[in-house]
C-alpha cells in the first residue's frame, strides 16, 4: 500500500525560521509596532495574516495587513539565493522515497520564495508534489493544509506520517489524523512540540535520517 511522507519546510528542512523572525520584526518597525522576537519567533509557521493577526491583535488596522506581508516578503526575498538546507534534508527525503514512501511538502510559501526552498533542499527528484497554504482556504493549524497534501498523495491519514518545527504543525497533523514527528532545528522546545501532538521528536533532519529504523517512518 502507498504511504505517505509530509513534511513542512521552513524550519524543517531549510533553516529560516530565525530570517522570518528578523524580517518581520523589522516589517513590524518598519510599520511603527514593536513587537517582541521571540513572540515573532512563537508565531512563525502561521500563514502571513492569521501572524499579523496573533501579533498585533483584532483590534489593529486591519487595511496595513497586506502592507505589512508584502514588507516582510521583500526583506525576507534579500535571503532566497542563500537560504541553507538543514543537515540531511535532502538525504532524508532521498531516502524515504527510495523507501516506497510518497513525499509530500506543505508550506505556506508559494512563487519564488517556493522555489527558493526547494531549490536549498536540492531533493527535487524525490519530491512528488506540494500543498500549498494558496491552495487551501486556512492554513496551519487548521488541518487543510495536511489534508490537500494527503489528497495530491493519494494516501489516507492513516497512512500518512507529517514531519514538522512548530506547534502549529503538530496541530495541523494531529488534527488531520496523521501521526507527527517534530524536529527541534526551528528553535522550539521539545516539550511544546510533545504537548501539541508530537509522536517522536528529532534533532533535525540528519538525527531522523540516523534514527529511521526506530521512528514513525520506519
Amino acid at each position: 500500500m502507498e504511504r505517505a511522507a509530509v513534511f513542512d519546510v521552513d524550519g524543517t528542512l531549510v533553516d529560516t525560521n530565525h530570517l522570518h523572525v528578523t524580517t518581520w520584526w523589522e516589517a513590524f518597525r518598519q510599520a511603527g509596532h514593536r513587537v517582541p522576537m521571540h513572540a515573532v519567533h512563537r508565531a512563525v509557521g502561521l500563514a502571513s495574516g492569521d501572524l499579523v493577526a496573533r501579533l498585533l491583535g483584532e483590534d489593529r488596522d486591519k487595511d496595513r495587513d497586506a502592507e505589512l506581508s508584502a514588507a516582510h516578503k521583500a526583506l525576507y526575498g534579500q535571503y532566497f539565493d542563500r537560504l541553507p538546507a538543514l543537515p540531511g534534508a535532502g538525504e532524508l527525503l532521498r531516502r524515504l522515497a527510495g523507501d516506497g514512501w510518497t513525499v509530500v511538502l506543505a508550506t505556506s510559501a508559494g512563487g519564488a520564495e517556493l522555489g527558493a526552498l526547494r531549490r536549498a533542499i536540492d531533493a527535487d527528484d524525490a519530491i512528488t508534489a506540494t500543498a500549498s497554504a494558496d491552495d487551501v482556504s486556512a492554513g496551519k493549524p487548521a488541518p487543510e493544509p495536511v489534508e490537500h497534501a494527503l489528497e495530491l498523495a493519494g494516501v489516507p491519514a492513516e497512512r500518512a506520517v507529517f514531519v514538522g518545527d512548530t506547534v502549529w504543525d503538530m496541530r495541523a497533523g494531529s488534527r488531520a489524523g496523521v501521526r507527527c514527528v517534530g524536529v527541534l532545528c526551528g528553535g522550539l522546545p521539545r516539550a511544546d512540540l510533545e504537548e501539541a501532538g508530537a509522536e517522536a521528536v528529532y534533532a533535525d533532519p540528519a538525527d531522523l535520517l540516523a534514527s529511521l529504523g526506530g521512528s514513525p517512518l520506519a
